[in-house]
C-alpha cells in the first residue's frame, strides 16, 4: 500500500513539475558600436567583375585567400550578432564549411600553404585574452600557439596576439602583439580610451623560435609575407595612430606608411610617403604592392602603381597570391532596431540591443538617449514599442545668437535619464559633454514624462550632469566639471541646497535603488579609471575594481543587487587602428556584487559593448514581454 501511494505521489509530483511554467528569461539590454552588416565581395584586381562571394550572407568579414587561390577563409557572425567563428569556402562560393564552434571570439584566419592548418585569433578559454590558435583541419586538433609561458607577456599589461600570416614555406607564422607594453591613454593620458603599441613577431608553428622584428615606440600591424619569404610588409605609424585612426572625426589627421621588414635583420624600409592612413598591405607579383586607405568612413584600394576604380566604402581587402583577384567587405552602419536580438553568452538571459543610457522607471517605462538619431531624450515600452520624444536635443545655435561662441540659449545633447520613484518625472543632463565639456556649458534638468514642465536644477553657466535620484526621490547626486569645483555633489531637491560629496575627477554617479550607496568612476593619479562606491554622507568609500586597465561607466541593476560596468581588462581583440568609429573596442560588459566580489564578464564580442541595463523582472506581463 505504501509503495503504491509513493508511486502515485511521485507521479503527481512529476506531473506538477511538468505542468509548471518555465521561469521567464531575464533580458539584458546593451549598446554595441560596430557595423550592423558586412558582406564579402570579390573583384578582379582592376575593380571589374565585382560580385558577392556568397549569395546568402549578412555578417561576414576578415576574408583571406589560400596560397593556391582555391579556398577563402573568413569570419562570420551568422549564428548570432556578436558571436564569431571561422569558416572556409571555395573561391567560387561553394562548399561552405564551419571550422570553429566556440562562444568566444574567433577571427582573423589564415590558411597554411598546404591548406591543412588554419591559424586564427581567439580569446577562448579561461584567460579571455586574444591568442593565436592553430587548427589541424585533418585531425581537428586545436593548439594555443601563443599560450606558452615563454611567449605570454605580463598578464597585468596588454597581452594580445593578432593577425597571423603563414610564410610561403609554412615554416613560420608572423603576427602582431602588444605584449609587455603599457596601458597608456591617448592625448598624454587625458582620456580613458587606450592606445595600442603593436610589434611584428615571427614564431614557428610548434611555438619555438619567437622573434621580434619591429621596434618599440611605434605601432606596426597586419603583416604579410613576400613570395620568397625574406620580407614582411606591414603598416606602421606613431602609437597615437591607434587612437586617431579608429575615430571618424580624427582619422583624417592620422598618418601611417607601408613598410617592408627584412625578416633576417629586422631592417625596416618605408614603401610609401605622404599623409593619410594606409592599412592592410600585401605584396603582389612583379615587385608591386597594394593596400587600403581610410579617412573617416571612406576607404579605398590603392596600388603602388596607381589607384583603381573600386567602390569607396569597402574594408579589409586581401588579394590572391597571383594578384588577379581581391576580396573585401562592404559594410553598413545603419543602427539596429531597439531590442534587436544579440547573441546571448548566458543562455538564461536574452541579450538585446539598446540605444544609449537606458534607464527603467518603476512602472516599466524605458527612457534613453536616442544617439542613433540625434541624442534626444525619449521614452518607450520595455519591448521598444511606443516611442515618444520627451526633450529635443539641439545642435545649432538659436536664431539670432552668436554662432562663434556660447549661444546664449544652451545647445547640446540629452543624456543619462534618471527616474523619480513615482515614474512621473525624471532628471537628465543637457549640454556639451565628453571632449567638448571644457568649451561648453551643460546642466541637470527635471522634466515630466510627457515633456512638459522643464526645470533647471543646476546652473546653466557651468558644466554639470549625470545626475541620479535617491531611492526616496528627495536627493540627487551629480558631477560637477569646473576648475576648482570638480567632483560629485548632492542636492536636496526640496531646498536645492548642495553639498560636496567628493573632489577630483569623479564621474557618472549612480544611486543604488535599494540602499544608501552610490557607485561612480574615478580617474586615478596614474591615469587609470576604476569603480568606487560611497555612502551619501561621504563615509565607507571603497574601490571595487583594481585592474590596471580602465573600468568605467558603472550602473546599478534595477534591483540594486549588481553593479554593471565596462572593463578593458581582457584587452583588444584586434589591431585598434582597423576599427571604425569605435572608441573602446576592447570594452565588454561585466557585472559584480556591490562589494566588488563575483566579477563576471557578460559579453565577449570583438566590438565595443556598453551601456547595459537588465530589464526589471517584476513588471506586468504585457510590459516585461520582449
Amino acid at each position: 500500500m505504501r509503495k503504491t501511494s509513493l508511486i502515485i505521489a511521485l507521479a503527481a509530483s512529476a506531473s506538477a513539475i511538468a505542468a509548471a511554467p518555465a521561469a521567464a528569461k531575464e533580458t539584458l539590454l546593451f549598446n554595441r558600436i560596430g557595423p550592423t552588416k558586412s558582406e564579402l565581395y570579390v573583384a578582379n584586381a582592376d575593380g571589374s567583375g565585382e560580385h558577392k562571394l556568397l549569395s546568402a550572407s549578412d555578417f561576414d568579414y576578415a576574408a583571406r585567400y589560400s596560397q593556391d587561390g582555391q579556398w577563402i577563409v573568413f569570419t562570420s557572425e551568422r549564428t548570432g550578432r556578436g558571436q564569431s567563428d571561422i569558416y572556409r569556402v571555395k573561391a567560387d562560393g561553394t562548399a561552405l564549411e564551419r571550422l570553429t564552434d566556440d562562444p568566444g571570439v574567433d577571427d582573423q584566419a589564415s590558411l597554411s600553404p598546404d591548406n591543412r592548418y588554419v591559424a586564427f585569433m581567439s580569446d577562448r578559454g579561461a584567460s579571455h585574452r586574444a591568442n593565436i590558435w592553430v587548427l589541424d583541419l585533418k585531425t581537428r586538433k586545436l593548439t594555443n600557439l601563443t599560450g606558452a609561458a615563454a611567449i605570454q607577456g605580463d598578464p597585468a599589461k596588454p597581452d594580445g596576439f593578432y593577425r597571423p600570416a603563414w610564410s610561403p614555406d609554412g615554416q613560420w607564422i608572423a603576427f602582431t602583439s602588444d605584449r609587455n607594453t603599457e596601458w597608456k591613454s591617448h592625448d598624454k593620458g587625458a582620456a580613458w580610451e587606450h592606445l595600442q603599441e603593436l610589434a611584428v613577431y615571427v614564431v614557428r608553428p610548434d611555438g619555438t623560435g619567437l622573434k621580434r622584428l619591429t621596434a618599440e615606440g611605434v605601432t606596426t600591424g597586419s603583416p604579410k609575407w613576400s613570395a620568397d619569404g625574406k620580407s614582411i610588409i606591414a603598416y606602421q605609424g606613431e602609437t597615437e595612430v591607434s587612437w586617431l585612426s579608429r575615430v571618424d572625426q580624427l582619422s583624417m589627421k592620422a598618418t601611417t606608411q607601408i613598410v617592408s621588414v627584412d625578416v633576417a635583420t629586422g631592417k625596416t624600409t618605408e614603401l610609401t610617403s605622404g599623409a593619410g592612413v594606409k592599412l592592410y598591405p600585401q605584396f603582389l607579383p612583379g615587385g608591386r604592392f597594394a593596400y587600403s586607405t581610410k579617412s573617416a568612413q571612406i576607404s579605398g584600394i590603392m596600388y603602388s602603381d596607381g589607384a583603381k576604380p573600386f567602390p569607396a566604402n569597402l574594408r579589409e581587402p586581401a588579394w590572391s597570391a597571383d594578384g588577379s583577384k581581391v576580396i573585401y567587405e562592404r559594410i553598413d552602419n545603419s543602427p539596429l532596431p531597439q531590442n534587436a536580438p544579440l547573441y546571448s553568452w548566458k543562455p538564461q538571459v536574452d541579450y538585446r540591443y539598446t540605444d544609449v543610457f537606458p534607464m527603467f522607471a518603476k512602472d516599466g517605462t524605458l527612457a534613453l538617449s536616442n544617439k542613433d538619431v540625434d541624442t534626444s531624450l525619449v521614452t518607450m515600452n520595455a519591448d521598444g514599442t511606443g516611442k515618444q520624444l520627451v526633450f529635443q536635443s539641439t545642435t545649432h545655435c538659436a536664431a539670432g545668437k552668436n554662432a562663434s561662441g556660447h549661444c546664449g540659449d544652451m545647445i547640446g545633447v540629452a543624456l543619462f535619464p534618471s527616474w523619480m520613484p513615482d515614474s512621473k518625472r525624471m532628471v537628465f543632463s543637457f549640454g556639451g559633454y565628453w571632449r567638448t565639456r571644457d568649451q561648453n556649458v551643460a546642466n541637470v534638468k527635471m522634466i515630466n514624462r510627457d515633456g512638459t514642465g522643464v526645470e533647471d536644477l543646476t546652473s546653466t553657466t557651468s558644466n554639470t550632469g549625470f545626475a541620479s535620484i535617491s531611492p526616496d526621490g528627495k536627493q540627487m547626486v551629480y558631477r560637477s566639471w569646473a576648475k576648482g569645483d570638480e567632483g560629485l555633489r548632492i542636492m536636496d531637491l526640496e531646498t536645492r541646497k548642495v553639498r560636496v560629496l567628493t573632489n577630483g575627477w569623479d564621474n557618472v554617479p549612480g544611486w543604488s535603488p535599494a540602499a544608501d550607496l552610490i557607485v561612480f568612476t574615478r580617474k586615478q593619479q596614474d591615469g587609470n579609471f576604476d569603480i568606487f562606491t560611497i555612502r551619501s554622507d561621504g563615509t565607507d568609500e571603497k574601490r571595487v575594481t583594481t585592474f590596471p586597465a580602465s573600468d568605467a561607466h558603472a550602473v546599478w541593476s534595477w534591483d540594486g543587487k549588481k553593479i554593471l560596468w565596462n572593463s578593458s581588462e581582457y584587452g583588444f581583440k584586434d589591431e585598434a587602428a582597423l576599427y571604425d568609429n569605435s572608441f573602446q573596442p576592447y570594452g565588454q560588459v561585466w557585472s559584480m556584487n556591490p562589494d566588488g566580489t563575483d566579477k563576471e564578464m557578460l559579453t565577449d564580442s570583438r566590438w565595443e559593448d556598453s551601456m547595459p541595463a537588465f530589464a526589471p523582472t517584476n513588471l506586468p506581463a504585457n510590459i516585461a514581454k520582449n
